[in-house]
């Protein structure tokens, strides 16, 4: 797996890039080659690491002061009206046939020093302790400890943004999953490879020119915060919803006097950031 890391680092240093972030599961943490990466100073990784009994020694032995909460972010900058959700029914179902189930009570983090035995330098190991609860029933059987490890050389970032990063998926990974099921760009319907070829092609252009509009996206001064968190948003978003909120959007055309009228028949979320995008459209319009 080094070589695949060390190849990438070379093509993003030819490219340009300054500063590179290599992140990765446990199947990643190859603590032999960490000292290695770190030298440069260019390059900050953060790879999951296994819960072996010596790093679960060393957590249990922190301080409780040594321990923080961790509160998790909402999964989307921008909330639209909430949806009536259908009754939750397999819960009940559990709990009468007396299933044994776990749920998560809370999340804490906090950080170590540790230095791998492949490893000549020590580096910052970020804890996630998450109590779980056991039920039977109705029935609290127990309480239980499961404990994470994330092992960096990032010192800047807090502990709690260090687990949010590991967890984050590769926008690779976010692309590869809208190609497959949202531009169904995978899906192959003809029978020979040129023409589904051709289809690919033409079914990433469409997700290109969503991630085109959202790069487009102006940003004013005024509502920068705002207005940055809909462009990431935006980016992000799913193509099934940007189709729902921007491609399908009911419209009249009128002509009057010699113009062509847009007049839009209802309104959504998106309509603002949809109203700006025209305006900067039109105002960097080739002819």
């Amino acid at each position: 797996m080094d070589v695949y890391f060390d190849k990438a680092i070379a093509l993003c240093r030819r490219a340009g890039f300054r500063r590179l972030t290599l992140r990765g599961d446990t199947d990643f943490s190859q603590t032999k080659h960490l000292d290695r990466w770190d030298q440069p100073g260019d390059i900050r990784f953060i790879f999951g690491i296994d819960a072996r009994e010596n790093l679960k020694a060393l957590a249990e032995g922190l301080p409780a002061r040594a321990y923080s909460v961790l509160v998790r972010p909402p999964q989307y900058a921008i909330q639209t009206k909430p949806r009536q959700r259908p009754e939750r029914v397999k819960q009940e179902i559990v709990r009468l046939r007396k299933y044994e189930t776990i749920h998560l009570l809370e999340e804490m983090v906090a950080e170590f020093d540790y230095s791998p035995v492949a490893c000549k330098k020590s580096y910052r190991v970020v804890v996630l302790r998450k109590r779980l609860g056991i039920d039977k029933g109705q029935l609290r059987l127990f309480d239980e400890y499961r404990y994470f490890f994330y092992i960096t050389n990032d010192r800047d970032k807090t502990a709690e943004e260090i687990v949010f990063s590991a967890n984050d998926r590769c926008d690779q990974e976010n692309l590869i999953a809208q190609l497959k099921g949202g531009v169904h760009a995978l899906k192959t319907p003809v029978d020979n490879l040129v023409s589904n070829w051709a289809y690919m092609v033409m079914a990433s252009v469409a997700w290109s020119l969503k991630a085109w509009s959202a790069l487009m996206l102006p940003v004013s001064p005024r509502h920068a915060a705002k207005h940055a968190a809909e462009k990431r948003t935006l980016l992000r978003m799913e193509f099934a919803t940007f189709c729902a909120a921007v491609i399908q959007m009911p419209c009249q055309i009128l002509r009057s006097g010699g113009r062509l009228i847009y007049r839009l028949l209802s309104w959504n979320p998106w309509q603002g950031m949809f109203l700006r995008l025209v305006e900067r459209l039109q105002g960097c319009w080739l002819f």
